[in-house]
């Protein structure tokens, strides 16, 4: 008889646990889903070219919708409208603030069309049109266009110059995937690039060729080769 009692209250604890559980779980789910945990403030970080203000601003359709409950396909669409986002993360802080964290795409020069300069990135995504072209934008003159192989090798290179060195090109070429040069400003020194392979080494060892002999007193760099580089007076 004492065995049974005890276990009957056993039984009584456990279920008492269980049921505080439950009310727990449930309390707090219904609190995620509540108006208490309604979205008011909209951070948007890692920008530099779009403007914070008007990112938050598409988003407004979010604001008063319970954190749970943001609609990341509302989200996506208003974002896909700034061409310069390539990708973004969302992180919720309760009870009333979402982060929106931008990766932008990043510019890799201009191509010349009827329609003006058009700003592209190294996927060749446009993210502008002017009737001039943008100050400090290399001109793109690559076979193919933006879908070529030549446009994707020309764009890995743009992107693994460092800023010194890409802010000084004033035209990429690329007939093949094989032949990239690069135009220097001031006395339009030529870099023999040749493939995108390799292209870190050899950004590394144009950095080390412009340090040693300046564009003023050189005609070509040749970095095909990132174990011999070339400089040609």
């Amino acid at each position: 008889r004492r065995f049974t009692v005890r276990q009957r209250r056993r039984r009584r604890v456990w279920i008492g646990v269980a049921v505080a559980v439950a009310v727990t779980v449930v309390g707090t789910a219904g609190a995620a889903y509540s108006p208490l945990f309604a979205l008011q403030n909209i951070e948007v970080t890692g920008t530099t070219q779009l403007d914070d203000a008007a990112v938050a601003d598409a988003l407004d359709a979010q604001l008063g919708v319970p954190l749970a409950l943001i609609d990341d396909s509302a989200v996506k669409a208003a974002l896909v409208r700034f061409p310069l986002v390539e990708s973004y993360t969302l992180e919720a802080r309760p009870p009333h603030d979402l982060v929106v964290r931008i990766v932008e795409r990043t510019p890799v020069g201009v191509i010349a069309g009827d329609g003006g300069f058009t700003v592209v990135d190294a996927a060749g995504v446009a993210l502008s049109t002017a009737a001039e072209a943008p100050a400090g934008m290399p001109l793109l003159s690559v076979d193919g266009g933006t879908e070529s192989d030549a446009f994707r090798a020309a764009g890995r290179v743009m992107r693994a110059l460092p800023d010194g060195i890409r802010g000084q090109v004033t035209e990429v070429t690329a007939s093949t995937p094989d032949d990239v040069a690069l135009t220097l400003g001031g006395n339009g020194s030529r870099v023999v690039w040749g493939s995108a392979d390799a292209s870190a080494e050899k950004a590394a060892v144009l950095d080390l060729l412009l340090q040693k002999s300046p564009p003023d007193h050189a005609r070509e760099y040749d970095v095909t080769s990132p174990e011999a580089g070339v400089v040609r007076g």
